[in-house]
């Protein structure tokens, strides 16, 4: 079995849930598994320390994580347009991997929440595909043949899947469901054809 890293960052459950499904998606290809990792959130006091396994959720991830993926799908609520400092810090700390390759050549999607309508869903999928074209890594985005994008009046965009929360944290649509998990399989059918 090949592991496909399903990497986020999610404060409030709405962007683990879209990697909850986007691992569906990947489970859903023969030879393919889905591991699920998250990072630990930044703390405004410089003297503070995180416990190394998390209270509940996904444990956190490693580089080794990486280096042993055949394919990323990475995840983040959106902060003014951009991915969330907690995530953006772990990949700062990627500089070893970039020098060794280790990503170049592996598929990636990209995958967002938003609080509010036009709350910059897909300028922080934009922001969060830089650094993995700076490692290499091949981009993989939602096509049109994938009905619900022509027709959702949710989440979803052809840079990757997406999910307006709302300020009430609505659940995620049917059609946000779908294309979650036709991403998902859709990056591991990938991995699995560059395998």
């Amino acid at each position: 079995m090949a592991d496909i890293l399903v990497l986020y960052y999610s404060r409030h459950g709405a962007t683990r849930n879209i990697a909850q499904l986007i691992a569906r998606g990947i489970e859903e290809v023969p030879g393919m598994q889905a591991r699920i990792r998250t990072v630990p959130p930044i703390s405004t006091v410089c003297e503070a320390t995180e416990d190394t396994i998390p209270k509940e959720g996904a444990p956190y991830v490693s580089h080794d994580d990486l280096k042993e993926c055949a394919g990323l799908a990475l995840g983040s609520p959106t902060r003014f347009g951009n991915m969330a400092a907690a995530l953006k810090y772990f990949i700062d700390s990627t500089s070893p991997l970039w020098l060794s390759g280790s990503l170049a050549g592996k598929p990636a999607v990209v995958f967002t929440s938003t609080s509010s309508l036009h709350g910059g869903q897909e300028s922080t999928l934009l922001s969060m595909m830089l650094p993995l074209l700076h490692h290499g890594m091949l981009l993989l985005g939602l096509p049109y043949t994938e009905a619900d994008l022509r027709h959702t009046t949710t989440g979803g965009t052809p840079y990757g899947a997406s999910h307006l929360a709302g300020t009430d944290n609505k659940p995620i649509s049917e059609e946000e469901k779908r294309l979650s998990i036709a991403l998902g399989k859709r990056l591991a059918q990938t991995a699995a054809k560059l395998e």
